[in-house]
């Protein structure tokens, strides 16, 4: 009887010490963005403006040339995990036409072994591009999908658009999915804000941010300690209004407080760090921001990290086949089209990523 009073509590114990060492397992994950630059099958969608990316198209979108794009946006993400012998758990994507294209790109040989589920949603834009969120189901398990539609109901800014214009007015939707990262409420946004075009959008961009602010508010407030994400080409760099005063971004961790987000490529940008170039300047388009409570997180609770020189907690990624390697646009990103001709590159933005562990 001894014996097996023993033996039981012998087995207690160990049970205890696996769930102990389970829970304090070290987690690590990288979370990005990608905008994938005109992703595009060559089918018409009904009601979509996508005709010069169709096989009669000015682009000449062949079967051939949407291979060589697919196969060059896996071989980036590839080479991601390459480098961080991960998988992003999670990655945002931006400029991409249906959920077609996103089937096809997770199926490439390059990445299929990295299990991508799909968050997507039919989007409003007249070109049909929206933006999506791919993710590990074995890391990230989702409970809510939202589409979040541009609206002009704001108290605080005054928009440069008539009401007729503004009737006429269609742009992304922007992307929430919420659910557990290792076992953490965790919400993830994704957005592709209005264009530079002309050099105006200021104001949409600033409305942009704050459509999306008020959201996670809302959601800090129903599940208190939720940690955020978000994430996307935001067509402004984060040192603009749209990012510092409408998403509370902040350059300084130590200066974020309760309500704040903190911007890590604020400090990248001004050390001269680039994730596009526009009108021959570089400039971070492809941001990521997150909450104070991923920011300043408890000890052995999934935090963000620095992970450039041990200073800088965002990363612009970018290796030599990504990149122009000579002529006009050489030391710029590799796109897939230039001048109106197609080169076969990869994308006009490089991607950028954070990683969050619970390692202290």
């Amino acid at each position: 009887m001894k014996k097996l009073l023993t033996y039981m509590i012998l087995a207690v114990l160990l049970s205890l010490g696996n769930s102990i060492t389970a829970q304090n397992k070290v987690k690590t994950y990288v979370i990005g963005f990608y905008n994938l630059e005109n992703l595009f099958d060559t089918y018409h969608d009904d009601g979509k403006n996508d005709f010069e990316y169709l096989p009669d198209g000015t682009n000449e979108w062949t079967e051939v040339k949407y291979q060589k794009k697919l196969h060059n946006m896996a071989k980036v993400i590839r080479a991601m995990k390459d480098e961080n012998h991960v998988y992003h758990a999670v990655l945002g994507v931006s400029e991409i036409e249906n959920r077609h294209v996103l089937e096809d790109l997770v199926n490439d040989p390059q990445i299929a072994d990295a299990g991508y589920m799909i968050s997507h949603f039919d989007g409003p834009d007249f070109r049909g591009v929206d933006v999506a969120l791919l993710y590990q189901p074995n890391k990230f398990e989702v409970l809510a999908e939202e589409s979040l539609p541009f609206n002009f109901d704001s108290q605080v800014i005054t928009f440069d658009m008539d009401s007729l214009a503004k009737s006429n007015f269609h742009t992304r939707d922007i992307l929430m999915v919420r659910g557990l990262l290792g076992g953490e409420m965790f919400a993830f946004f994704v957005a592709h804000l209005p264009s530079r075009i002309g050099g105006k959008g200021g104001d949409l961009r600033s409305r942009g941010a704050e459509i999306i602010y008020k959201r996670a508010a809302e959601l800090m407030t129903e599940f208190p300690g939720i940690k955020i994400v978000v994430m996307g080409d935001m067509n402004d760099n984060p040192t603009d209004e749209s990012m510092t005063v409408f998403m509370r971004g902040k350059e300084n961790i130590e200066d974020v407080n309760e309500g704040d987000f903190f911007s890590p490529f604020i400090s990248m940008l001004k050390a001269g760090y680039g994730s596009l170039a526009y009108q021959g300047a570089w400039n971070i388009y492809d941001i990521l921001l997150v909450n104070y409570n991923l920011a300043k997180a408890p000890k052995g609770t999934l935090r963000i990290v620095p992970i450039v020189r041990k200073k800088f907690y965002g990363r612009i990624f970018h290796k030599p086949f990504m990149t122009t390697q000579e002529g006009q646009y050489k030391d710029i990103p590799f796109r897939t089209f230039s001048n109106g001709a197609f080169v076969g590159g990869y994308s006009d933005h490089y991607p950028t990523y954070i990683v969050v562990t619970n390692k202290d």
